[in-house]
């Protein structure tokens, strides 16, 4: 019964973009897929034995204020034999990418993102550096369909640059990413040797939310804090506009002319009313900023990707497709379903709204593009609904 569930869902996926089924390139790249591990101990075999006491008692050490009625995983979403949902790769496999005929998934990893928060600079470089070595020794063997990111802590840059160094020539790792909470905007320069060190080894930079007003980020809001976790939700997209416009102003991508920003799990809507003021202030106060040689919307255009989750819902949908077209994020957004979290948006409903031109491009062609995935994973390597279990 799960394996037909699982090939009827793919062939409706296949029938809202045939795209998806033709064997020119992959068909769905899904950009934000969650791992984890099942319980703490997963992650002592990688982590220096001085350090263990300290993460089995605590973890990261860093929790979060708002409480969310519906949580924060499915709960539809737990692996057969226990544990979290997101942590068995081989479960993860058949309960989401078999199911949509997915051909690649960006792993971006869970809790340990936060681990830059920690006060603790040594412990936290020491975690992430574990939760590497777990993810290229646990998940990226059990499937070609997977493919990581590098985790870093972005409290201490020039750390996290030897972290992409060491493992930054990894065939199977196609970003660097880090939490968007954090002490000091991205664009200021004590970040700039991760941004060198991922431009080195061509690797894209990601950005995930979750983490504004945790630990020592301070507030979620340049006015403090919210009340509640659906106001601090909305608010988070304000937190990639703060950070873009950093980049932006502070010069980094005309010092780092190759590096591409990802902004997984931000929104959409905001990006025009960005640019735009952006671009009216740049008339009157570019003497500020002498090292921009273009309006600041170029460089958004050309080195900022966006996801789908949580895409924005406009009454009439045509609304979406004009801010696509407002900013160019036809060609810069990447499809994301947020698996396993509870605001997970499958392939079918993410796409629909939009213009079929545009589907192709959102589905699989920008993300096949910035992360190299330029066929299809290796036969036997894609599940769905031609391939038994």
């Amino acid at each position: 019964m799960e394996r037909r569930r699982r090939q009827v869902d793919a062939r409706k996926q296949e029938q809202l973009d045939p795209a998806s089924a033709s064997g020119e390139g992959p068909g769905l790249i899904d950009t934000d897929v969650h791992n984890d591990f099942a319980a703490r101990e997963d992650l002592l075999p990688y982590l220096p034995k001085v350090w263990h006491a300290q993460w089995l008692a605590v973890g990261t050490g860093v929790g979060s204020p708002y409480y969310s009625p519906v949580g924060v995983l499915r709960r539809d979403a737990g692996p057969e034999r226990g544990g979290p949902p997101g942590s068995d790769p081989h479960y993860l496999l058949r309960d989401h990418l078999e199911r949509f005929a997915i051909d690649y998934a960006i792993l971006t990893g869970a809790g340990i993102l936060e681990m830059s928060l920690n006060p603790d600079c040594d412990y936290a470089n020491a975690a992430v550096s574990a939760y590497n070595d777990y993810l290229l020794e646990q998940w990226l063997p059990a499937s070609p369909r997977f493919k990581g990111s590098i985790v870093v802590n972005h409290a201490d840059p020039a750390a996290a640059a030897r972290e992409i160094d060491r493992l930054g020539g990894h065939p199977d790792l196609v970003q660097v990413i880090m939490c968007s909470g954090a002490r000091t905007l991205y664009g200021q320069r004590c970040y700039h040797p991760i941004y060198e060190a991922a431009q080195r080894h061509g690797l894209p930079v990601a950005f995930h939310p979750g983490t504004e007003g945790r630990g020592v980020a301070g507030a979620p809001t340049p006015s403090g804090y919210p009340s509640r976790y659906m106001e601090w939700h909305n608010a988070l997209p304000g937190n990639y506009m703060a950070h873009l416009n950093s980049l932006v102003c502070e010069g980094v991508f005309e010092k780092y002319p190759e590096l591409r920003i990802v902004a997984i799990e931000g929104g959409i809507g905001w990006l025009p009313h960005l640019m735009w003021r952006m671009d009216k202030n740049y008339k009157a106060l570019r003497d500020s900023v002498p090292w921009l040689r273009e309006l600041p919307s170029t460089y958004l255009r050309r080195h900022v990707y966006l996801t789908t989750q949580p895409i924005e819902e406009p009454q009439e949908p045509e609304h979406l497709a004009q801010i696509f077209r407002m900013c160019g994020a036809e060609d810069r957004v990447m499809y994301a379903s947020d698996y396993p979290h509870w605001d997970f948006d499958p392939p079918k409903f993410a796409l629909a709204s939009l213009p079929r031109e545009m589907r192709a491009k959102v589905r699989s062609a920008n993300a096949a593009a910035l992360y190299g995935l330029t066929g299809r994973p290796p036969a036997g390597g894609r599940g769905g609904a031609s391939h038994a279990d």
